[in-house]
């Protein structure tokens, strides 16, 4: 069987296909493994966090993992052809998801982030994170090397990424915005994107706080000038982060001891299950466990790299470093976030903070960084 490269007349064997055995195979069951570690971790951290009780953040943690992890199979041994025809499709339902919850979202925690479906709680934020990847790996896969670095060719993934960026800011939702800009721009510069265009957009960036400023509701004001100055009101906006730095600092090298954690059991620390859990974990297992924890986050980055080089379609390669960069953004965030080192905006802990859309999109996510890796050598459609 050949395949021939658009505008060459080139002929290219392409590789046989492959069985479903050899898939199985190819899957990176040591990357499945520490996906598994870490939300082994979170059950324990979120078990603690409800006072030794199962119920009712652990349990449900635990059974969300085994189905996200099925999904997260059947993903990866999809064919990519399939992701490269659905990238819009699914972008677009992304998009109409984010419009229904500024319409009829549920609110909460003075935001209106979710829909409500039967039973089911979802984010449509979450999923328009991986819709963005899936989106800008197909458009910079059909281009030239030479097309990527050009301003013209820039236009069109800026749009798909400041649209759901301007959806998600009107909920508000200050930090999945924040995931959204800096995943894409990643993206675009791993792409091929001239270095000088991101500076440009810096320094536009730098003139328009002013201005983004103004917009910003007034807690959101609050946490930046509280970022900026803890000790301005202790008891108000700043609690949150001098609780936190408390927790962590006592954890001091191994830790107060499991279920041991006192500003945890004493609801000192605000949203413990979720944005704080990180701080909620290290409280009991000290640095120590912290270490752990990220050094397991620092193997699913490598991997991810690691994946994306082997990949022979630029698709996948483009898709596997977007997903790579999400996974940093997510532990980035969310731990410079409890320590202080960043706003609280509201970024979960991936795999470890309680919450089911997070935990399916980013097993849907890791399910396409695994698939690059079965079909690495899979020739696709407008090859570069």
């Amino acid at each position: 069987m050949s395949l021939v490269v658009p505008n060459t007349g080139l002929a290219l064997d392409a590789p046989a296909p492959i069985g479903l055995g050899e898939k199985i195979w190819r899957i990176n069951w040591g990357l499945t493994l520490v996906l598994t570690a870490i939300a082994a971790i979170g059950v324990v951290a979120l078990y603690s966090a409800a006072g030794g009780r199962f119920e009712p953040w652990a349990a449900r943690h635990a059974v969300r993992y085994a189905a996200a992890f099925v999904i997260m199979l059947l993903v990866a041994l999809t064919h990519p052809k399939v992701w490269l025809n659905l990238a819009w499709p699914i972008y677009i339902l992304s998009l109409l998801l984010l419009v229904a919850v500024d319409v009829v979202g549920k609110i909460g925690m003075g935001a209106q982030r979710w829909l409500m479906v039967g039973p089911m709680q979802i984010q449509p934020s979450e999923i328009a994170k991986v819709a963005v990847i899936l989106v800008l790996a197909r458009y910079y896969h059909g281009l030239t090397k030479e097309q990527a670095g050009r301003m013209f060719y820039a236009l069109p993934p800026l749009l798909v990424i400041m649209v759901p960026v301007a959806l998600v800011m009107v909920q508000p939702d200050l930090g999945t915005a924040m995931m959204l800009l800096l995943g894409g721009a990643a993206m675009l510069f791993v792409a091929g994107v001239r270095f000088w265009m991101f500076f440009a957009a810096g320094i536009g960036a730098i003139g328009c706080l002013p201005l983004a400023w103004s917009f910003m509701h007034e807690y959101q004001r609050k946490r930046v000038l509280t970022f900026l100055d803890p000790e301005s009101d202790p008891l108000g906006a700043g609690y949150h982060i001098t609780q936190s730095k408390i927790a962590i600092g006592s954890g001091g090298l191994f830790g107060k001891g499991f279920l041991k954690g006192t500003q945890s059991a004493l609801n000192f620390l605000p949203e413990k299950q979720t944005d704080f859990i990180f701080t909620t974990f290290v409280e009991e297992w000290g640095m120590a466990g912290a270490l752990v924890l990220l050094g397991l986050f620092a193997l699913v980055l490598l991997w991810g790299f690691s994946i994306a080089l082997r990949s022979q379609h630029h698709f996948g390669r483009v898709m596997a470093l977007g997903v790579t960069a999400m996974m940093f953004l997510y532990v980035f965030i969310n731990t410079a976030m409890v320590m202080g080192l960043l706003p609280v905006v509201g970024v979960p802990l991936p795999l470890v903070s309680n919450g089911g859309t997070a935990m399916v999109s980013v097993m849907f996510a890791c399910g396409l960084l695994i698939g690059v890796n079965v079909y690495r050598d899979t020739q696709l459609p407008w090859k570069r």
